[in-house]
């Protein structure tokens, strides 16, 4: 199994900046995509950034060239640098990474969401 840890949620004033963790551990081989999704009261979840095994990286129109995405792999981790927050910028985030263990098939797992509020 694979846990996903999930950290550096809080609340920021518009303009400000957060920097999201999410620790991957467990029965990891090799890691492919990671990537960051978030969820707004009343809406559905959606796609924020991604970054490949590669390090190739694409955004969200919404959050292009506010947010960066990068990742350790030597610490299964993924980040999501968000700068010049803005109040629709709130919600839930989850991290989401593609993996696989030793000999075994790829599988999709889901960090727990930490909470992003941002006030003006």
């Amino acid at each position: 199994q694979v846990q996903l840890v999930e950290s550096g949620g809080g609340l920021v004033q518009a303009g400000g900046s957060l920097r999201l963790s999410c620790a991957a551990s467990g029965s990891i081989f090799a890691i492919n995509a990671m990537s960051w999704y978030r969820q707004a009261p009343g809406k559905q979840r959606e796609w924020v950034a991604i970054i490949t095994s590669g390090g190739n990286t694409n955004y969200a129109d919404s959050v292009k060239g506010r947010f960066t995405i990068s990742r350790n792999n030597a610490k299964n981790t993924v980040y999501l640098q968000m700068n010049s927050l803005k109040p629709e910028d709130t919600g839930v985030y989850y991290c989401y990474i593609n993996s696989r263990a030793y000999g075994r098939d790829w599988n999709d797992y889901w960090g727990q969401g930490t909470q992003v509020t941002v006030h003006s």
